[in-house]
């Protein structure tokens, strides 16, 4: 069973069920039911058009769930709608999706996080990690959301700010997480930008870029993570980065700064640097503040800490994490580099050792392990 086809064709078979007139929740369980039975009958009977397939069963589990709820008997005159059997278009309906999930009677923190459940594919842990809350508050809140929106008509599309923050989050978890979201959401990114004068696509869609043009250079053969400063900048992909490049300094032209372009910005000067010892650490740390005036949360700030310690030195990065909570992510990982570059080994090598219990990823808690290692070894007698 392709797991990867179905998860791509998933988004396109809701929307089709939206579009007929199924409300959000119903038409998401008609999908699940349908990709459930493609699990059971697909390996022995293969469909020809595997959309098609799943749009007439998940419409037909929609009717049926339909006709089983007395309060909704109105919809079955929906029946004599049901699309036809044959090839279904080939129309990629996943960005409307995104728009229509970001609908006005949601919070835009609500929709984000019903639109990274429903249409992204990433998990409640994988989202409540991005928000910085517990696993069980996010499940919460995607409920209410679920419920909001029960037996709404998605027919008033959200704003463009919500589906930027939505495609920023898949594309993070895709970069740095287990599930490998990167390239689609730039592919959405790049059809956003083709429909949307709004300078914050572009800036969005230049800082993908930029990121991504590193990708190759971020493992090692063994898959071990390799830090920035150490990776082969041969490896990064010039091309993407000349067009991240190209695409953020049309944006920044027109002098409507926004967050995305300002990250950009930091990625398109670590791009600019042959050798990490030529990285133009003081001017990251001016686009750093930029930041912070425009979005002054503790990720940033925190950010800002390991910029502040290169420009001016570990004593003065350290001082740029005091008042930050402790318990952020990768706050501890931040104070041990800081703490090994000035010089105090026994904390560094202690604080990677809490940050390794507090990692995302294998990968990650592997690196800081490593270091931890090091460290130890290196003051052994």
């Amino acid at each position: 069973m392709d797991e990867v086809l179905l998860r791509s064709l998933t988004p396109g078979v809701l929307a089709v069920l939206v579009r007929r007139g199924a409300d959000f929740a119903a038409a998401e369980d008609a999908v699940q039911e349908a990709l459930i039975e493609a699990v059971r009958v697909w390996p022995d009977d293969p469909p020809r058009d595997a959309k098609g397939w799943l749009v007439t069963v998940a419409w037909r589990k929609f009717l049926d769930a339909t006709r089983a709820d007395a309060a909704r008997r109105r919809r079955e005159d929906l029946v004599d709608d049901e699309p036809p059997a044959g090839p279904a278009p080939a129309v990629d309906d996943t960005l409307q999706l995104y728009f229509l999930c970001a609908h006005p009677s949601l919070t835009p923190s609500s929709a984000v996080a019903l639109t990274l459940r429903a249409v992204g594919g990433l998990t409640t842990r994988q989202i409540a990690r991005a928000y910085l809350v517990p696993e069980a508050t996010m499940a919460q809140r995607i409920s209410r959301a679920k419920r909001t929106v029960a037996g709404v008509r998605f027919d008033r599309p959200g704003d463009v700010a919500t589906v930027l923050r939505v495609l920023y989050l898949v594309f993070n978890e895709g970069y740095s997480g287990d599930v490998d979201l990167a390239a689609e959401a730039i592919r959405l990114t790049r059809q956003l930008s083709a429909r949307s004068d709004h300078p914050e696509v572009r800036g969005l869609l230049a800082l993908m870029l930029l990121h991504h043009a590193r990708r190759a250079a971020r493992t090692a053969p063994d898959g071990g993570l390799v830090p920035l400063a150490e990776q082969d900048r041969g490896r990064w992909d010039t091309r993407l980065i000349a067009e991240g490049v190209g695409i953020l300094q049309a944006a920044l032209a027109r002098d409507r700064l926004g967050e995305y372009q300002a990250q950009a910005a930091i990625a398109a000067l670590h791009a600019d640097a042959r050798t990490a010892e030529e990285t133009d650490w003081v001017q990251i740390v001016e686009w750093y503040d930029e930041l912070v005036r425009l979005n002054d949360n503790p990720v940033v700030r925190l950010n800002r800490a390991v910029a502040v310690g290169e420009a001016d030195g570990p004593r003065a990065g350290l001082a740029a994490l005091d008042g930050l909570d402790s318990g952020l992510p990768r706050y501890s990982a931040v104070a041990a580099y800081l703490h090994e570059r000035d010089g105090d080994r026994a904390t560094a090598a202690r604080l990677y050792v809490e940050a390794a219990r507090k990692a995302p990823n294998l990968a990650e808690r592997d690196h800081l392990t490593r270091r931890a290692a090091r460290l130890n070894t290196d003051r052994s007698p």
